[in-house]
């Protein structure tokens, strides 16, 4: 690790804190070398607990890019096509007018069902067996295929529930993720459903979320994220919620393990002497999907820049900005959370923090100083 390249991201921490921010991580691989590793902060405010490079964080929505990569790994290896109908694999799916739903739908947002069961609850959103029969049960907002409605917390169990349904062992999602993803590249702290023994180590968020009050919230954007299960502390901080699979928004990683992940589809699904992906397949993932303008009507009316893969591509507005190249794929997540894959530069970056704050400018985000100050001491910005 260059000590100049620390010592400028670290200037560019602090800056962050100083500007709000409590605890972060931040991690980089470049040419699948691992070149930054450096956090600051604090991880418990209340107890003066710092950030340390095992801390661990809920990432959210960042969590959805490994879930996807759990399925492009059973598309590789032959048990999945990705313009078959989820009902091939997943015979319920079918209920409902939900029959001709691809798997290409769910990766890219368009299977029409973005809206949660309207029993959930928290006990019952870490019930694997309950969540996927309430979704199979579902019917869809607009006829599959033909409308992005942003999947902000189904797209998990959906993708999940391929996952396991064609994986000869039956695996759930968490353990695939493990046993397939992590352990192969080496990876410690990459969690969808967290040990007990790792409970200790996450860090505490702080909810600066500025969202209007739910009566001006767009009615799709609620019934993707229920208050009764929003992606807030007070439910994402409960234990049995840590422990659970929650697919899609659940994920709590260190930015060390997440950077290494980026990192092997930074380096067109290799990393190391360690294969996880087909190149032909990872040079697919940045392809933008159909209609990729099209304004969301989950999420506030934004068209929202994903591939066909099921990731995002970088861009010059929040929540994206921090990542650089549009040709890149990355995922956000709630709160700012950010991680990235630059195959062109071989590049990947994990920022992981516990403050929640959705910023609405460059000017506004306090992690994009960190991204740039990596980019620049590697001469790519």
């Amino acid at each position: 690790m260059h000590f100049a390249m620390a010592e400028k991201v670290d200037q560019a921490i602090a800056a962050a804190i100083g500007r709000g921010e409590v605890g972060i991580q931040v991690a980089a691989y470049h040419n699948g070398e691992l070149v930054l590793d450096t956090w600051g902060g604090l991880a418990d405010p209340q107890r003066n607990i710092p950030v340390d490079g095992d801390t661990l964080f809920n990432v959210y929505s960042v969590t959805k890019a490994v879930a996807a990569t759990a399925l492009h790994i059973q598309v590789d290896r032959g048990l999945v096509d990705y313009d078959a109908r989820v009902a091939d694999y997943w015979p319920e799916y079918a209920a409902n007018g939900k029959g001709a739903t691809t798997v290409r739908d769910v990766l890219t947002h368009r299977a029409g069902v973005p809206q949660m069961p309207d029993a959930v609850t928290p006990e019952l959103m870490c019930d694997w067996e309950w969540m996927t029969t309430a979704i199979a049960d579902l019917a869809p907002l607009a006829e599959p295929g033909s409308k992005t409605l942003y999947l902000s917390m189904t797209f998990g169990w959906i993708i999940g529930e391929l996952v396991r349904r064609t994986d000869p062992q039956a695996r759930s999602l968490g353990t695939f993720i493990k046993e397939e993803i992590a352990e192969p590249l080496g990876i410690t702290d990459l969690w969808v459903g967290l040990p007990d023994d790792a409970l200790p180590r996450v860090a505490v968020q702080k909810n600066e979320m500025q969202e209007p009050p739910a009566d001006m919230l767009p009615p799709l954007f609620l019934a993707s994220m229920p208050p009764q299960v929003a992606l807030t502390p007070a439910v994402f901080e409960l234990p049995e919620v840590r422990r659970a699979e929650v697919a899609g928004v659940g994920g709590i990683f260190n930015a060390r393990s997440e950077a290494r992940f980026w990192a092997m589809l930074a380096g067109g699904g290799a990393l190391g002497d360690v294969r996880l992906l087909s190149q032909k397949l990872v040079d697919s993932l940045r392809t933008p999907r159909i209609n990729s303008e099209e304004p969301d009507p989950v999420m506030f009316g934004i068209p929202l820049p994903i591939s066909s893969g099921g990731f995002w591509l970088g861009g010059d507005y929040p929540p994206v900005c921090s990542v650089g190249n549009p040709r890149a794929i990355c995922h956000p997540g709630q709160g700012n959370s950010i991680g990235w894959a630059d195959i062109d530069n071989n590049l990947s970056v994990a920022i992981c923090h516990n403050r929640l704050y959705n910023p609405h400018s460059v000017d506004d985000d306090p992690l994009f100083p960190i991204a740039r100050a990596i980019r620049e001491c590697l001469g790519l910005d």
